[in-house]
């Protein structure tokens, strides 16, 4: 099976964004809305869920061809273990089957999966395929597809500091070299850059226990469309309105912004102004 290419009127989009300016490198989602995008149909819950993985099968082949590099998908939190038993074993009885059926798609198209998360959480049958397909995909050169599964910003911060502490305590860093690339380095997504650009769907403004290191000087789009609905045209729309945006990094426009003249032009010019006073 080749690669799918985009076509038509989704190519010139495509090639309008590719023109019009930077492609973020990570994209990280926050999929919200499937049980409201259910409830809204008179729809059971797990509905919403499964028309939801339609969604992800549209953005992931939507990022691979604009070009992002990595793309990282909030499927479950670890608060979501606290939802109803039946709604947590039909959750992973749907990941499963969507592993199952996505598993060949996506290495035919090269992309390389990745997890982070409490993996040993998972059901053993969820995790054995999940791990197969991470194994299967793992020299693939595309797209890297990350999944966030039992997974908390929290959760991963409180690994990482204690995993930081025990190296202290055996020698193997001492306290004053810490550092922010020290405690990345301890971060379950360590291998990944931080996100260019974070999407909420389903019109929450917030980021729930989501990459809360990684997030930083992330930019942020909430979208009003709930995760079943969400499809490549709102990724378009948020991709133009991140290249919309001036990342400055906690600096001001003018250290960002290309200057009009090399410091040793502008010194000259200014030194020319003062002399003519």
């Amino acid at each position: 099976m080749p690669l799918v290419h985009a076509t038509g009127i989704d190519k010139k989009h495509q090639d309008r964004l590719k023109q019009s300016g930077a492609i973020p490198v990570h994209i990280a989602v926050i999929m919200d809305g499937n049980g409201r995008w259910a409830k809204r149909r008179g729809l059971p819950r797990i509905a919403g869920h499964n028309e939801g993985v339609n969604s992800v099968r549209d953005i992931v082949e939507a990022c691979g061809q604009l070009g992002v590099q990595y793309l990282t998908l909030y499927a479950f939190s670890t608060e979501n273990w606290k939802r109803p038993k039946d709604e947590v074993s039909l959750l992973m009885r749907l990941l499963l089957r969507a592993l199952r059926d996505e598993r060949d798609r996506l290495h035919q198209n090269e992309v390389r999966l990745k997890a982070v998360g409490d993996i040993d959480a998972l059901p053993s049958d969820v995790r054995e395929e999940l791990l197969k397909a991470i194994e299967m995909m793992r020299n693939n050169t595309g797209l890297t597809l990350n999944l966030a599964l039992s997974y908390s910003g929290r959760w991963d911060l409180t690994g990482a500091m204690r995993r930081l502490a025990q190296d202290v305590r055996a020698g193997v860093v001492h306290p004053e070299t810490i550092n922010e690339a020290t405690i990345a380095q301890y971060l379950s997504t360590r291998e990944f850059p931080d996100p260019d650009l974070l999407i909420r769907t389903s019109g929450e403004h917030r980021i729930s226990n989501f990459l809360l290191w990684e997030l930083a000087y992330s930019e942020m789009v909430f979208a009003d469309e709930y995760w079943p609905s969400f499809r490549r045209k709102h990724l378009y729309a948020a991709v133009a309105d991140f290249q919309k945006r001036e990342r400055r990094y906690g600096m001001v426009s003018e250290q960002v912004q290309q200057p009009r003249f090399a410091p040793a032009q502008y010194v000259e010019r200014f030194l020319k102004s003062v002399a003519k006073l």
